[in-house]
């Protein structure tokens, strides 16, 4: 799925001129059933204790959500977030993130054009992150360490959905950077999130679900393309692939998601990267994680409150396969148990407390507990 960046010069081309027949298709004058536009958003704030650290409170999250629609045919969409309350000139003092802002082109159901800032489709959280919508004041380590969450950047493709509830999504992307892989947090920080990212390559991001019946769902995506390095002379190709479900069962709620990562010539990488930065940052070639989770409600007091416990087992292994003449750093090799409560006063908001106990296979370095409480929602 490594596009040529050469080749995407016809396909845009294509999009544009696809896009120009299906707006015409509508008059200028069409009235809209609906209004133009809409604003939505959704905000965190989590408190957390964690073995040998001070405790910690944090507004997460506040996220404003602007849509327009231009025609029944042309919308906009787009999602400004702030992390951390501020935004003072680094991460540690906050972010100021544009993790949406594309037009779609409505073609026909089974086949229509989207086009600018995306969010990757990838596994369960990434496209649906809103804090009433997972269970656990964090979102899970798999889509943390693993999928990149929140992972966008800029791109186009294409969407639809055919009878029997399939539906998919197809996009050409921004290729991740490795510059930014680590030993430790594996994908998390290597997204160009659209700012002036460098396309000697394209990725390609693909993802298939299906919606059946019996409140039964089942994924499937696929990222694939050649790294970001600052180099021309070396650009690894990374391949993740991802497999999820969920279920419900009466009351009982089920979720599952794996995903695993390759990438080649991780060992040139890390050599390259020595010789920037002077340590070698001891890059895994193959990455993996896993997590099954239930949820049951305990309490239902109206039809509109309720008190759900769930538990949650994830195993993420950021050493998974080494280069040759590497070995891997076993406290990356991780697992960890969560539990909690979280309390719906209404559909869209909810409270949340989880203990969080992780486990790791080094004889040397510990790994930490947590208390956490969160409170959420979303308009």
């Amino acid at each position: 799925m490594c596009i040529d960046r050469h080749l995407l010069l016809p396909a845009f081309a294509a999009l544009i001129a696809l896009a120009a027949v299906q707006a015409s298709a509508q008059p200028a004058d069409a009235k809209l059933s609906s209004p133009a536009s809409a604003l939505s958003g959704y905000m965190e704030l989590q408190f957390t204790d964690a073995d040998n650290a001070d405790p910690v409170i944090d507004f997460r999250r506040f996220v404003l959500l602007f849509a327009h629609r231009f025609s029944d045919r042309i919308r906009f969409v787009s999602e400004l977030e702030v992390e951390h309350a501020i935004v003072e000139g680094g991460e540690d003092k906050g972010e100021l993130e544009l993790e949406q802002a594309y037009l779609d082109f409505l073609i026909d159901r089974r086949l229509n054009i989207r086009a600018g800032q995306l969010l990757v489709p990838m596994g369960l959280i990434n496209e649906r992150h809103e804090p009433p919508v997972f269970f656990g004041v964090q979102r899970p380590f798999v889509d943390t360490f693993i999928i990149p969450t929140t992972w966008f950047d800029a791109g186009a493709g294409v969407f639809g959905e055919f009878s029997g509830g399939w539906r998919y999504r197809a996009y050409v992307m921004a290729p991740l950077d490795a510059v930014n892989f680590s030993a430790d947090e594996g994908l998390s920080d290597s997204a160009q999130q659209g700012s002036q990212a460098t396309v000697r390559h394209w990725a390609g991001a693909a993802r298939v679900e299906y919606l059946g019946v019996r409140r039964l769902a089942l994924g499937a995506s696929l990222w694939s393309g050649r790294t970001s390095t600052g180099s021309t002379l070396l650009s690894p190709r990374l391949t993740m692939v991802e497999f999820d479900g969920r279920a419900r069962l009466g009351g009982l709620q089920l979720r599952a998601e794996l995903a695993s990562v390759h990438l080649d010539q991780a060992g040139e990488l890390n050599r390259l990267r020595a010789l920037r930065e002077g340590i070698d940052p001891n890059l895994a070639s193959g990455m993996i994680g896993w997590y099954a989770e239930a949820a049951h409600p305990l309490f239902t007091f109206r039809a509109s409150q309720e008190v759900f416990g769930f538990a949650r087992y994830e195993m993420f292994d950021t050493q998974r396969e080494m280069p040759a003449g590497y070995l891997p750093l076993e406290q990356f090799n991780r697992s960890a148990v969560i539990a909690g409560i979280s309390y719906y006063p209404d559909p869209d908001v909810v409270v949340k407390v989880d203990y969080t106990v992780q486990r790791n296979q080094s004889a040397v370095v510990a790994a930490p507990r947590s208390f956490n409480v969160g409170l959420g929602w979303w308009f």
